[in-house]
């Protein structure tokens, strides 16, 4: 069993910045692809981006392309999200989840992910 848990979640103004983090307490090769997930009062859960094991493959939905950056530390068991320019359409739970696929397969589709995090929510008020 994969435990997944998120922080960093809170309330800024339009234009500011947050970092959230999830961290895995312990080692998995379920950990393969890893990504955040983000679901709106009232709206479908959408893929935000998502990371590959080393590191090195990312993706990301059109709406942060530029504004989000994805990262992991895997010695740290730890993915991170730096979100910048934060605007009011980005308010909504955020979870971190991970798949035993690679992200290739895997990539922005919620359905494929296996294991997730309880959630942090961010809210951004204009």
């Amino acid at each position: 069993q994969v435990t997944l848990v998120e922080s960093g979640g809170g309330s800024v103004q339009a234009g500011g910045s947050l970092r959230l983090s999830c961290a895995a307490p312990q080692f998995s090769y379920s950990l393969n692809c890893m990504g955040w997930f983000r679901q709106a009062e009232g709206k479908e859960r959408e893929g935000v981006a998502c990371i590959s094991i080393g590191g090195r493959w990312t993706s990301y939905t059109d709406s942060v392309k530029g504004r989000f950056t994805i990262s992991r530390d895997n010695p740290k068991n730890t993915m991170y999200l730096q979100m910048n320019s934060l605007q009011p359409e980005d308010t909504a739970m955020y979870y971190c989840a991970a798949t035993s696929m690679n992200c290739y397969s895997a990539s922005l589709s919620w359905r494929t992910y296996n294991y997730w995090g309880q959630g942090t929510q961010v809210t951004v008020s204009s």
